[in-house]
C-alpha cells in the first residue's frame, strides 16, 4: 500500500511539473515576448531604398519663335515644331542627373510682330509680356533678323525681365544655308541662353551638397558655395542701426518706408521660396571689435579685408536673441562712426577702397558703414535711405542664394524691374531650392531609415510612421514634377517633403535614451523567472533521465 501510494505521488508530481512546464512555454513564454515586444509601425522601406539612388529629371520647356525674316518659306515648312534634347550627368554611384529640353518651334504671330518693332529691346519684352505670360520654369526665345535695330551692335542676345529673350539670327541664316545647318547654329546659341536664364549644371550639383561631395577647385568657389543660405521654410530679416556715439551723432532713418519701398516688393515675389517677417532696431554705444587704422594717403581710418572677420562677434553679442524662432537670421547692420575715426573706409585685399563701403559676411548679413559730414558737434543726420538699401538689396540677393552670375560674351541683361528680381531669377532660384529640398528630405527620411534599422528597441509610432509616409510621398511628388517641368509644384511638395522628414526625425519619442537596451532587459528579468524555471527546468531533465531509463530496461528484458 505504501508502495503505491509513492508511485501515485510520483505520477502526479511528474504530470503536475509538465503541466507547469506545457503553461509556462505555450503561455507564458509568448504572453510575455508579447507584452514586452518594441512597437514599431511600419514604413515604406522599399520607397526609402529607392530614393536612396536618387535618379533626377530636370525639363524645361523652349520655345523658339521666328520672326519675319528670319527662315525662308521652304525653311517654315521643313522645320520640326518639336525638338528633344537629353543630357545625362551621372553625379556619383547614388545620385544622377539628366536634363530634358523639350524645344518647340514656331513663327511669330501678327500681334507678337507689332510688339517686335518696338523702338527698344526693353519695351518689347514688355509688350511681349502683355501678349502672354509663360509659365513658371519654361524659357521663350525671339528670332529676330541680323539687320534689327533691337539689339544694340555687338549684343546678340538680349534678356529682358521675363522668361523672354531675344536673339539674333546668325551668319548661317544669313547665307541661306540648307535647315539642318541653321537649327544646329542655332542650337548652340539656344544653350547658351538657357544657361543664364534657366539653370546649369554647376547649379544644380551645388544644390546636391547634402548628397555629394563637392570639390571646389579655387578658394572663391567655395566662398560663392556657402554665402547663401540654405533653404529653409522662413527667414528672420533684422535691419540694426549701430550709433557708437549718440552724443555726437543724432540719426534719423525711415526704415519702415525703406522696407516697404525696396525690399517688400523682392520678398513678396520670393513669397513661394519661403516666408519672411522683417524687424529693425537702433542700438547706442555700439562699436566695432576692431579699431580702424589711420591711412595718410586718405586722410581717413580703414578696415582692412583681414580684420573684418573680427567685426562681426562683439556686435553680434548685442543684437538680441533668436531663440524664439528656429529660422535663419539675416542681419543687416548700418553702421555710422563716431567722430574720432570719421571718415572710415573698407579697403579690399589690394588695399583698394570698396565702393559700396559694406561687406558681407556669409550665412550672416551684411555691414555697411556709413560716412556723415560735418564738423560741428552735435549734428542731425537724415540717412539716405535709397543708397543704403541699394546695398543691402544686393547682399539680401546674395544670401538668399540669387546668383547674378556673368553673362557670356554678345548678351545684355536688362533691369530686373521694380522688385528687385527678373523672372527668370526666379526660375533659377526655384530650381535650386527643388532641387536642394529634394537632396536634403532624401537624406534625412534615408538615415532615419538606417537609424531605426540599426537600433530595434526604437518605438516607432503610428504618427512618426505617417509623417516618413508622407515625406517620401511628397518627395515622389517632386520628383515627378521635376520630370514633367511643372517648377512652382516641385517646389511645393519638396518643401513639404523637407518640414514632414523634419518632424520625424526630430520627434522626441525617437531618442534611444528613452528605451531599454536588450542586455538591461535581461538583466532586470532574469532575476524574476529564474527561481521559477530552475525547478520547472530540472523537473524535466529528471522525467527525461526516467523515461531513457525505461526505455533502456524495456529493451533489456526484450533481449
Amino acid at each position: 500500500f505504501f508502495f503505491s501510494i509513492v508511485l501515485l505521488t510520483r505520477h502526479r508530481g511528474r504530470l503536475a511539473a509538465l503541466a507547469i512546464a506545457v503553461v509556462v512555454i505555450a503561455v507564458g513564454v509568448p504572453l510575455w515576448w508579447k507584452t514586452t515586444e518594441t512597437y514599431r509601425a511600419w514604413l515604406p522601406v522599399t520607397q526609402i531604398n529607392q530614393l536612396a539612388q536618387l535618379q533626377l529629371q530636370l525639363s524645361v520647356e523652349v520655345e523658339v519663335v521666328f520672326s519675319r525674316g528670319t527662315l525662308t518659306a521652304e525653311h517654315q515648312k521643313k522645320v520640326d515644331p518639336t525638338h528633344t534634347r537629353l543630357e545625362e550627368h551621372p553625379v556619383d554611384e547614388t545620385t544622377g542627373l539628366s536634363y530634358r529640353y523639350e524645344t518647340r518651334y514656331r513663327t511669330a504671330t501678327i500681334m507678337e510682330e507689332d510688339a517686335l518693332n518696338q523702338p527698344t529691346a526693353a519695351e518689347t519684352d514688355q509688350s511681349l509680356h502683355l501678349l502672354s505670360e509663360s509659365p513658371c520654369g519654361s524659357v521663350v526665345i525671339y528670332v529676330v533678323p541680323e539687320s534689327s535695330t533691337l539689339l544694340p551692335e555687338g549684343v546678340s542676345v538680349y534678356v529682358g525681365q521675363r522668361r523672354t529673350a531675344l536673339l539674333r539670327a546668325g551668319r548661317p541664316m544669313r547665307l541661306g544655308v540648307g535647315l539642318k545647318e541653321v537649327l544646329a547654329h542655332l542650337e548652340t546659341q539656344v544653350q547658351q541662353v538657357l544657361k543664364v536664364m534657366s539653370f546649369s549644371h554647376s547649379d544644380i550639383t551645388a544644390a546636391l551638397s547634402d548628397r555629394v561631395r563637392l570639390d571646389y577647385s579655387s578658394r572663391d568657389g567655395l566662398v560663392d558655395s556657402m554665402r547663401a543660405f540654405k533653404s529653409s521654410p522662413g527667414y528672420e530679416i533684422t535691419f540694426s542701426l549701430l550709433n557708437p556715439d549718440p552724443k555726437s551723432h543724432h540719426l534719423h532713418w525711415d526704415i519702415e518706408a525703406a522696407v516697404q519701398s525696396y525690399i517688400q516688393p523682392l520678398l513678396s515675389k520670393l513669397a513661394p521660396v519661403a516666408d519672411f517677417s522683417l524687424d529693425s532696431q537702433i542700438l547706442y554705444y555700439a562699436v566695432l571689435g576692431v579699431n580702424p587704422r589711420y591711412d595718410p594717403s586718405l586722410n581717413a581710418y580703414t578696415l582692412n579685408a583681414d580684420s573684418l572677420s573680427h567685426v562681426i562677434n562683439p556686435v553680434e553679442a548685442r543684437l538680441g536673441s533668436s531663440a524664439a524662432s528656429s529660422n535663419p537670421v539675416l542681419n543687416f547692420l548700418l553702421y555710422v562712426p563716431d567722430a574720432r575715426h570719421s571718415p572710415l573706409y573698407i579697403t579690399d585685399h589690394r588695399k583698394y577702397t570698396v565702393v559700396s563701403n559694406a561687406f558681407s559676411s556669409p550665412r550672416w548679413g551684411g555691414i555697411m558703414v556709413y560716412n556723415v559730414n560735418g564738423t560741428e558737434l552735435p549734428v542731425d543726420i537724415n540717412i539716405d535711405m535709397t543708397r543704403v538699401m541699394g546695398v543691402f538689396l544686393a547682399q539680401l540677393r546674395l544670401m538668399l542664394g540669387v546668383q547674378s552670375s556673368t553673362p557670356p560674351p554678345g548678351f545684355l541683361v536688362g533691369p530686373c524691374g521694380p522688385a528687385g528680381l527678373a523672372d527668370w531669377e526666379l526660375d533659377r532660384l526655384l530650381w535650386s531650392r527643388s532641387v536642394e529640398n529634394v537632396a536634403t528630405a532624401t537624406t534625412t527620411i534615408t538615415s532615419l531609415a538606417q537609424l531605426l534599422d540599426q537600433i530595434g528597441n526604437i518605438v516607432i509610432n503610428d504618427n512618426i510612421a505617417e509623417q516618413v509616409s508622407a515625406a517620401v510621398a511628397s518627395l515622389q511628388l517632386a520628383v515627378g514634377q521635376l520630370e514633367a517641368g511643372n517648377l512652382g509644384l516641385a517646389l511645393q511638395y519638396s518643401k513639404e517633403a523637407i518640414l514632414q522628414s523634419e518632424r520625424a526625425f526630430f520627434d522626441p519619442s525617437l531618442l534611444h535614451l528613452l528605451y531599454f537596451p536588450d542586455d538591461q532587459k535581461f538583466a532586470i528579468y532574469i532575476p524574476l523567472f529564474l527561481p521559477m524555471c530552475v525547478p520547472i527546468l530540472l523537473s524535466l531533465l529528471k522525467m527525461a533521465a526516467e523515461a531513457r531509463q525505461r526505455r533502456r530496461e524495456r529493451q533489456d528484458k526484450k533481449e
